[in-house]
């Protein structure tokens, strides 16, 4: 399952998880984006380990600039709160599943 990650749902489902947290900043007119989006939801079907949340950044700009999010697609993977790693860029699912394994 993926979730809608906003400025104001972030504490909540990022901050406080319990799971590690794979973050997609993405927008709609993006085409890398569009190539990524069904591979992280196929990736979150799949793996209950993490949770997985999209961030629109047109219209989450203020997380974008406190990720210093500047490409799109950016995943940044959290874990206890803070974030670990990060890659920028389109990826196919065998890299996305080491990115997300690290």
């Amino acid at each position: 399952m993926v979730t809608e990650i906003t400025k104001s749902n972030f504490e909540a489902e990022v901050v406080k998880s319990e799971k590690p947290v794979l973050i997609d900043f993405w927008a709609e007119w993006c085409g890398p984006c569009r190539m990524m989006s069904p591979i992280v939801d196929e990736v979150a079907e799949s793996r209950d380990d993490i949770k997985v949340g999209k961030v629109n950044v047109d219209n989450e700009q203020e997380l974008a600039v406190a990720f210093g999010i500047e490409s799109i697609p950016t995943l940044i993977l959290i874990k206890d709160g803070k974030a670990i790693a990060k890659s920028v860029g389109y990826i196919d699912k065998s890299s996305l599943i080491k990115f997300i394994e690290r």
